[in-house]
Formats: structure tokens, sequence, C-alpha cells
């Protein structure tokens, strides 16, 4: 049975309590929608509801953003988000599924699909965050003190307070300034919580921004790129980032792969050009 409206459900990965949407069409193959860094599920509203007919759409809210449970006491890095995209889909049995990731999700999709290349069918990666050369070299005391300096001070931040969801709002479309009104409005709704005093603040764990000082190595990023078997889109923006996959010769490390850079659109492509990204979504999928 498709929906209008998604419903909501929880899944818990490592003991935290995560959110995802669910849009309904159960007996159809299986959509995951990942989100980038400090959005959430809500983000791809507009997408699923050109695909919702088709196939059976899951949209998570990673960790520490959306509607989930913060981490305490532990780091936000590749590691844990890849492990709560493996249950959510293994329990879930999403599998095989297809997979349409933005920035920070399309680095972790990526991965996953390279970790278990016989559970992902077809791989649409949008701005997603290639990589970074030198971002974990240098003198390891240097690097660690700035981690642990980084974390004192996050510590301390007080997350920014809005007097009024108009004000988050203004904040939004400044950002993004590519987004029209409806879809800031959208996105701020959903993306930001009132407090008790009446202000509001995003619903993301600052702690988010802690950058760890180890990750997975740049050579096994691209031997799991390597690994997988399912055709890849690579969806980039013109006015875009930099270090996104498909750039700085990361193609070359996929295997059937096709790229396709969007005119008139910054990072979230996804919104800003959504007409010619769904077309071109479409005809990857097969119609």
């Amino acid at each position: 049975m498709e929906r209008d409206n998604p419903t909501s459900h929880t899944y818990f990965s490592q003991r935290l309590r995560l959110h995802y949407l669910d849009w309904g069409n159960d007996s159809a193959e299986s959509m995951l929608l990942v989100h980038g860094i400090h959005d959430h599920c809500h983000t791809w509203d507009w997408v699923a509801q050109e695909f919702r007919d088709r196939y059976h759409i899951v949209a998570p809210d990673f960790r520490g953003h959306g509607d989930s449970e913060w981490s305490k006491g532990s780091a936000y890095t590749h590691l844990e988000y890849v492990y709560d995209v493996a249950q959510l889909v293994r329990q879930q049995e999403l599998a095989p599924t297809t997979v349409v990731a933005h920035s920070l999700g399309g680095t972790i999709a990526a991965m996953y699909s390279g970790i278990f290349p016989e559970l992902v069918k077809r791989l649409v990666i949008v701005e997603g965050v290639g990589l970074y050369p030198g971002r974990y070299s240098g003198d390891p005391a240097a690097r660690l003190g700035q981690w642990v300096d980084s974390n004192y001070s996050l510590a301390g931040r007080i997350p920014r307070r809005y007097e009024s969801l108009e004000d988050a709002f203004q904040r939004m479309q400044e950002t993004n300034p590519h987004l029209t009104p409806q879809q800031a409005r959208h996105l701020t709704i959903h993306g930001s919580n009132q407090n008790e005093d009446g202000t509001y603040t995003w619903k993301f764990d600052n702690y988010t921004r802690a950058h760890t000082p180890y990750d997975i190595p740049s050579e096994d990023v691209i031997d799991l790129w390597k690994r997988i078997r399912c055709p890849v889109l690579i969806i980039n923006s013109k006015q875009g980032y930099p270090h996104r996959i498909g750039q700085a010769g990361t193609l070359e490390h996929f295997g059937d792969v096709r790229l396709i850079e969007i005119d008139e659109a910054g990072h979230w492509t996804h919104h800003d050009q959504l007409d010619d990204f769904v077309e071109l979504v479409a005809d990857f999928l097969g119609g």
C-alpha cells in the first residue's frame, strides 16, 4: 500500500534509538534514501514523492540527526554511520536495495556498497564527500591535541537559539539561496525543535562537528569502491563543493559508473534542480 505521507518508525543500532520514515508500498523493491551531515530524512520528501509508486522507500535519520538519538561518549565517525545503515537494511530486510545518498550519506553508501556488494542493486551518489588528501597525516600529537581541543570547545558551545520559527526559516534561506521558500520552510519545520522557552534550535547534535583524528584510510576507501559491483550514478553540481566523489581522479576506482554534473545547483542538488535530478535518476533506474 502506498502512502501520501510517510510513517515514522524506530530501530536500534548499538543501543541507540534511531528514526526512519517509511513511505509504504511494501511489496515493491526497496529504495534507501540517505541524507548528509546536519541534515535529516525529510530532505528527501520531494524525491520520495516521485518514486514511491515504484519503490518501497525508507529514509533514515543518522545518529545525532533529525529524530534519532544522540551518541554519548563516542565519536560520530564513518564506522558508526556504516553500521547504522547495515543494521537498518538487515533489520527491515531491505536487501537487495537501491541506494540514493547525498554528501556524507554518499560517502557512507559507497562504503556500505563495497562491504556488501551483493546487497546493493544500484547506487546513486549525490555530491558525495570524496578523499581529502592529508587529512589524517602529519604530527599525531598535534592532530590528537587539536581533536581534544575541539571537543573541549564543543562542550562549552551553546546551540544557537532562534527567537521564532520564522528566524530559523530565514537562516535556512541564507544557507541555501537556491531553495524555494516552500522548500526552506518545510526543511526548517522538520529540522528544528522548539525549546521550553519558546525558542527554536536545529535538531542535529553539535558534536557531529568534531572531526575524528583517525578514520578509515583513503587506501581502504578506494579498495571498497573497487569492490562495488552494481551500476553507479554520480551526480555532482557545477556550483557544488570540492573534494566530491567523481572529482580528482576518483572516478577511475569505480567499475560500472556514470558521472553527470548539473548546472545552476549548489551542494543540495536534489533540492536546487529537483526536476532534472528526478529525470536523471529515473533514467538510470530504468524509466
